[in-house]
């Protein structure tokens, strides 16, 4: 059974999840009709997965006890003064939710809920793979600079990115 306490703080993650899952679906809607469709690719999967994040959450909480509770988002940017200002924003939201994580996993052990630390674990695993390529990203971004010729193949490189990291979570075949 959840206590009250960490049945409010995953509530709080839900909400996270779900606003993550929005602020990539803006970024994607962004790229695209900036005609950036490698970009828009990868931020719509990315955004997918934050939605599958969420979802986890929502079935854990119920499971144990506790009440998933689905409130209001705060609306996401939908302009961008460039794509590299928009991986920047990308990253430090990825640093943020890192840090609500962490907070999780300090809350479950604070109540002595190892089960729910157990569960969290996966989180924290997921969110040193996000930072890491969300800062891959960042470095590649800045090493194309004002190029656009490195614009046009960074953009169709992230298609791959997408596609390898979609194709490695499936079922073994």
């Amino acid at each position: 059974m959840l206590s009250e306490k960490l049945n409010k703080v995953l509530n709080e993650q839900i909400r996270i999840e779900a606003e993550s899952s929005q602020i990539y679906l803006s970024m994607g809607s962004w790229a695209e009709v900036k005609g950036l469709e490698g970009i828009s690719s990868f931020m719509y999967k990315q955004s997918d997965e934050e939605r599958t994040h969420m979802q986890k959450l929502i079935k854990f909480v119920n499971e144990r006890g506790g009440h998933a509770v689905i409130s209001d988002l705060k609306a996401p940017a939908t302009e961008f003064v460039s794509f590299q200002n928009m991986f920047e924003e990308l990253y430090k939201h990825e640093i943020f939710v890192s840090a609500s994580i962490n907070n999780l996993v300090h809350v479950s052990l604070e109540e002595k809920d190892y089960a729910t630390h157990n569960f969290l674990q996966w989180y924290v695993a997921e969110q040193i793979e996000e930072e890491a390529l969300a800062r891959t990203i960042l470095d590649k971004i800045n090493l194309i600079g004002e190029d656009k010729g490195g614009l046009y193949l960074f953009d169709r490189d992230i298609m791959q990115i997408s596609v390898q990291s979609a194709a490695s979570s499936g079922p073994a075949i």
